[in-house]
This record gives structure tokens, C-alpha cells and sequence, in this order.
């Protein structure tokens, strides 16, 4: 055998058992919270997945990162600080347009009919005397978050449709509400007159639909269904993904899409509440789910 096929050979092999340790090395997997809800209340919804998590992986510690904003988390995916997290197509867009090899969309949520998808719903309160898009005309306008696929991105692409104007002409101003929970919140206190939130359009509108911002306040007590109405409602829009970041060894992210995919099965209460209820289960996705959201939002925000 000749020296370099030896050198080869040996090269070969010491990658190979690098690539063992480093599936061995990953100890803690860590969570990305985006912000869309209050920090107590998300990191109490996603503390049953982690006993799960730690033995399905073989990890000795899953810990939870909570950020303010969406753009946190997006930027723990890019910078590998994030092993996993579940957002918005907007927000998996951005990681996407950035680089698009630092996460892998895994699985979305599907709905009790089979779909995966929701809407921007938005809301103003009932004593405000706006019912409809053409009553909202000069009125301020609240957003979500930036990087919100339904609190930003799909009204910025829709509403100019339906009131033949640009966002910023029709609406005497913009602004954010800092997140989904807070802008609905934000609504109520009169700082905007309408906003946009998100929710299944599905179900009961007493109960905030099945699924969504509006059903979560509700069930925690932060809203009165009878102090909002819904001015307006967008077209559908596919369910955020699941996503593990790429950095993490392939037999990881196997062993994790694998936990998720069989959660409503093993554990539906965890499933309702890491999911924030009102879904039936996981649904696989692809990058190809989300390519009309990667090209809206290069279009309107250009990343």
C-alpha cells in the first residue's frame, strides 16, 4: 500500500471517529421562545417536552432560551446558539434568505380537518366603532413583530391588495406592538386602533377560533372575546415549521424529529401545550412549504 493511500486511509478514519464524538459531544439541546407570548407563560407551555427530549436524544439537559423578540431566536439558529425552534414561515424565511443551510424545517402543526394553515386576523376593539377595512382607513395600525409571518409580513403583501393603497398611505400611521400577546394588549389601551394577530379561522369566534393568539389569551384570561371584533382576515397561511438547526449531528435531528412526530401520540397533553393547543398533530415539511413566504418576504423586508 502506498504511503498516500495510507495517509488517505488514516485521514478517512479519523473523520470518521470525529464525526462519532461529535454525535457523542452533543450533551444539552437547546429551545429557542420567540417572544410571540409572555416569557412565564411560554417557557411553562414548553417545560413538558424536555424529560422527553433528554430521553429520546440521549442528552443530559435540554434548556430553554426565552427571547424578547423573534429576532433573537433567528439569530441563535444562524449562529448555532439555538438547536431548535418553532416560529412563524416569515421567521424561518429569514433564517433561510440569510443561510440557507443553517436549519432544517422539520414539521408543522395540522388542524382537527387535515389543514396547516391559519390566518392574520385583524382586530379592533368593539367600542371603537370599526367593523371593516374601509372604517380603518386613517387609523393606526399595530403590528406584531417584524419578522411575524401574520402580525407583519402577509398584511404587508395582502392589505394593499383589498384597499387598492399602499399600507403607509391608508393608515394614518405604524407601529409594533412588541410581539402577538402585547399587541392585541396594545389594542385594547387605545395605542393602536387596529392590529394584526393571528388565529386558525376555524371553530367558535367566542373562543378566539380553535387555535391561535386570540384562543390562547382567552384561555389564560387576558381577553374578553366581547371587547374585539375581527376587521379583517387574510388568505390562508401554512403553520409555522419545527426547525433543528443543522449544526446538530444527523442522527440527532433524527432522534428529534422523531420525538416530535410521535408527541400527540405519546403524550397529547405535552403535545397541546407545547403547541398552544387546538391542533390534532404533526404534519412533515420541507423548504419547498415555505418558498412562496421565503419569496414574499425577500420581496417586501428583502431578508
Amino acid at each position: 500500500m502506498s504511503a498516500f493511500r495510507k495517509i488517505m486511509m488514516a485521514t478517512i478514519a479519523i473523520a470518521a471517529i470525529a464525526g462519532n464524538a461529535a454525535a457523542q459531544d452533543v450533551k444539552v439541546l437547546r429551545i429557542g421562545l420567540d417572544g410571540g407570548e409572555n416569557e412565564a407563560d411560554q417557557v411553562r407551555r414548553t417545560e413538558c417536552v424536555k424529560p422527553g427530549l433528554v430521553k429520546a436524544v440521549g442528552v443530559s439537559e435540554v434548556q430553554l432560551f426565552p427571547s424578547p423578540n423573534y429576532n433573537g431566536v433567528i439569530q441563535g439558529l444562524l449562529g448555532g446558539t439555538i438547536d431548535i425552534a418553532m416560529m412563524g414561515a416569515a421567521s424561518y424565511a429569514s433564517v433561510y434568505l440569510k443561510d440557507p443551510k443553517a436549519v432544517t424545517p422539520i414539521l408543522t402543526t395540522k388542524q382537527a380537518d387535515g389543514s396547516t394553515g391559519y390566518y392574520t386576523i385583524m382586530v379592533a376593539r368593539k367600542d371603537s366603532g370599526i367593523k371593516t377595512l374601509a372604517d380603518a382607513k386613517g387609523k393606526k395600525l399595530g403590528f406584531a413583530d417584524p419578522d411575524s409571518t401574520s402580525g407583519y409580513l402577509v398584511p404587508n403583501v395582502a392589505l394593499p391588495k383589498d384597499v387598492k393603497a399602499p399600507v403607509k398611505e391608508y393608515f394614518a400611521s405604524t407601529g409594533f406592538g412588541g410581539g402577538h400577546e402585547n399587541l392585541v394588549l396594545a389594542v385594547l389601551d387605545k395605542k393602536f386602533d387596529v392590529g394584526t394577530t393571528f388565529g386558525s379561522g376555524q371553530g367558535d369566534w367566542q373562543q378566539g377560533y380553535s387555535s391561535g393568539n386570540l384562543h390562547q389569551m382567552i384561555t389564560k384570561g387576558l381577553l374578553n372575546i366581547d371587547d374585539i371584533v375581527e376587521v379583517w382576515k387574510s388568505p390562508l397561511i401554512p403553520n409555522g415549521p419545527l426547525m433543528v438547526s443543522n449544526k446538530l449531528p444527523s442522527d440527532v435531528q433524527k432522534k428529534v424529529t422523531e420525538y416530535f412526530a410521535q408527541l400527540a401520540k405519546t403524550d397529547k397533553p405535552c403535545f397541546d401545550s407545547f403547541t398552544g393547543g387546538g391542533y390534532t398533530d404533526f404534519s412533515p415539511v420541507d423548504q419547498s412549504t415555505y418558498q412562496t413566504i421565503i419569496d414574499a418576504r425577500k420581496a417586501v423586508i428583502g431578508g
